[in-house]
């Protein structure tokens, strides 16, 4: 029996995910990625609740802790440096959670699903001309090929949806915020804390550990903003911080010397329907928005339910994205709501919000010693 066909565009993390799964389920299938190598930038994501049972599935669940960061919390400080509030990150995570560099958990996952799949690196989609019956797909390096399924893993500026969905108004809205993250050494030090300083409507903060340093700030929606354009990054970054104090200077000679800087809009995506015909999106590519690295766990969930779905109707791929969509959209649907309370936290607008934010932080072990009370009554 000829196998089914699924080409997967993005190598990121659902990508690799769902390669896997849909190999280990009989799929052939090709992974396209426009880098030249798996990316190796960009800042801590969360392996939290479906996602754990998705790695220790696969295997990979003791790499990802050998990688893990060890972040204890978030230490926000003042100009001088002086601790002004903190907030233990422990209290809500579950013991077999993890904390690890994105780089590092696209690469575990990459070489998990490498040998069960054909991985084209330095190649892009162009065209997705579907059919009843597959997709035939042109690429910018390799030859034409037709696919039984095409899935979208590209994440927030996924050619795949703009092949399939178009560009129309409300697809992917700016949120009001910019996101950079930038490779840094780390802090030396006993303690695991992340150092954060907000001026209002920026925040600014420098892990202990090599995984970097992090910039979140509000702003309208940048006329003219190219999403590939690291010297427009470099300049929006470095007008948006230039008149922050505390480590923020050093922070930006870095930042215009940098050649891995990530920089992005926070951006929701809102599709209606996640598929149409035989290609169908998954990650960010469908459902964007996190603050809080919860996108990658929301991806490796959703590729392990897309398989399965797959899986169990290969003949008819529309009835497995609908029970895929109706699926995983309730594990998405909350996060995406949540972005507003995630930024209050994050980057408040004003300095009565920081000053707010951070007497709050002295209820903290209250509410994280209830948290932990909370778990054990659940395990027991």
């Amino acid at each position: 029996m000829t196998k089914r066909t699924v080409l997967i565009s993005g190598a990121g993390v659902g990508g690799p995910t769902a390669a896997y799964w849909l190999a280990r389920h009989g799929f052939q299938v090709t992974v396209v990625e426009r880098a030249g190598t798996p990316r190796s930038s960009g800042n801590p994501v969360d392996v939290r609740g479906p996602a754990v049972r998705v790695a220790e599935r696969i295997g990979v669940l003791s790499r990802l802790r050998e990688a893990a960061t060890g972040t204890t919390g978030l230490t926000f400080v003042d100009a001088a440096g002086r601790r002004v509030g903190r907030m233990d990150m422990r209290a809500f995570q579950q013991p077999d959670e993890v904390e690890v560099p994105r780089g590092d958990l696209a690469a575990i996952l990459y070489e998990a699903s490498r040998d069960h799949a054909e991985f084209l690196f330095d190649d892009s989609v162009v065209t997705l001309d579907r059919d009843g019956r597959g997709v035939e797909v042109t690429f910018e390096r390799a030859g034409p090929r037709r696919f039984d399924v095409v899935i979208g893993a590209d994440g927030l500026h996924s050619l795949t949806r703009r092949l399939t969905f178009g560009t129309g108004d409300g697809l992917m809205r700016h949120m009001g915020l910019y996101v950079a993250t930038l490779p840094f050494p780390g802090r030396s030090g006993p303690d695991r804390d992340i150092l954060m300083h907000n001026v209002p409507g920026k925040a600014v903060a420098v892990s202990s550990t090599p995984s970097g340093a992090f910039f979140l700030y509000r702003s309208p929606a940048e006329p003219g903003f190219d999403h590939r354009d690291v010297e427009q990054h470099k300049r929006l970054l470095t007008r948006a911080y230039a008149d922050v104090s505390w480590r923020v200077p050093e922070l930006l000679e870095r930042v215009r010397a940098a050649d891995d800087l990530y920089f992005d809009s926070v951006s929701r995506v809102s599709l209606p329907r996640w598929w149409n015909g035989r290609v169908v999106l998954l990650g960010d590519a469908a459902s964007c928005v996190s603050l809080f690295g919860d996108g990658s766990t929301m991806a490796m969930a959703g590729a392990f339910t897309l398989a399965e779905k797959l899986a169990a109707s290969p003949d008819d791929p529309q009835a497995a994205f609908r029970r895929y969509e109706a699926t995983h959209r309730r594990l998405v649907e909350p996060r995406q709501r949540a972005v507003g309370q995630a930024s209050a936290l994050m980057v408040p607008a004003t300095r009565g919000g920081i000053l707010a934010r951070n007497l709050a932080t002295r209820l903290w072990p209250a509410v994280a010693a209830a948290a932990r009370l909370k778990r054990s009554l659940r395990a027991g």
